[in-house]
């Protein structure tokens, strides 16, 4: 089994060095590329500005200085052309993608566009518990269950135009309750909040950051079984269409 790896965090990142270890208990085939600098927040966008560059580090180890989309692109049609990868493993990503995050992450977008070439593609994160721990996130929950999880990932049919998304919970690895499917969770638009800060030549600059989390009363998300403690697994497809919109928008429409 040929394994292909990459991320948005950057190829150097810790995630990206656990993941290496835990595909390497699969194969022996285990190529990465990934971007060459930190690309959180990416989402599926490519590079069309400028041109790509590619920096070999060794036969099976690139680095693209571009987005997510641009390293699995370049994996597929460039590095690996000649013999494709049978699985795309995107992370071991530093905080959580769930709910809404999938619009937004570079880490979930690389799997898309594995799943898009029809390649099985399977996304990772690892929960942090609170901001600002920078690179002391502890991905002890990851490490310890994430070959478990792949394990089943890995022999499951997945349709086509279908990936994975995984989410490891905030917590040591005896205290992970267990593996839960799920849906995909929806946070509260209202949520988010803009954190206004001056600079010291007085100039006004803002980050985004976000309030709680409102949970469902099953509690049948990604978002709460993280916060149950368990680990999230989430089926997601690329066709957006939503269809109980289509007769109705139809009949709009109808003689025009």
């Amino acid at each position: 089994m040929r394994i292909l790896l990459t991320n948005d965090d950057g190829v150097h990142a810790t995630g990206l060095k656990l993941l290496e270890q835990v595909a390497r208990r699969f194969s022996d085939d285990v190529w990465v590329v990934a971007p060459a600098e930190e690309q959180s927040g990416t989402g599926h966008s490519l590079t069309l500005t400028r041109p790509i560059r590619l920096r070999r580090f060794d036969d099976r180890r690139f680095a693209v200085a571009g987005t997510p989309t641009d390293a699995v692109l370049m994996a597929l049609f460039h590095v690996m052309k000649d013999a494709r990868p049978d699985v795309i493993l995107s992370g071991i990503n530093r905080g959580a993608n769930l709910g809404e995050d999938v619009t937004y992450s570079g880490t979930v977008s690389a799997a898309m566009e594995g799943a898009l070439a029809g390649v099985r593609s399977i996304a990772l994160s690892q929960v942090y518990a609170r901001e600002g721990m920078g690179d002391t996130v502890p991905y002890a929950a990851a490490e310890q269950w994430a070959e478990r999880v792949l394990a089943e990932l890995l022999d499951s049919p997945l349709p086509a135009g279908t990936l994975v998304n995984v989410n490891f919970p905030a917590l040591p690895p005896a205290e992970v309750r267990g593996i839960r499917v799920v849906r995909q969770g929806i946070r509260d638009y209202g949520r988010t909040r803009i954190v206004q800060r001056t600079d010291p030549r007085g100039y006004d600059y803002y980050w985004f950051g976000l309030g709680p989390t409102v949970e469902t009363p099953g509690h049948t998300t990604d978002l709460e079984a993280v916060a149950d403690g368990y680990v999230a697994v989430t089926p997601l497809h690329l066709d957006l269409t939503h269809e109980p919109s289509l007769d109705s928008l139809a009949e709009r429409f109808t003689g025009q």
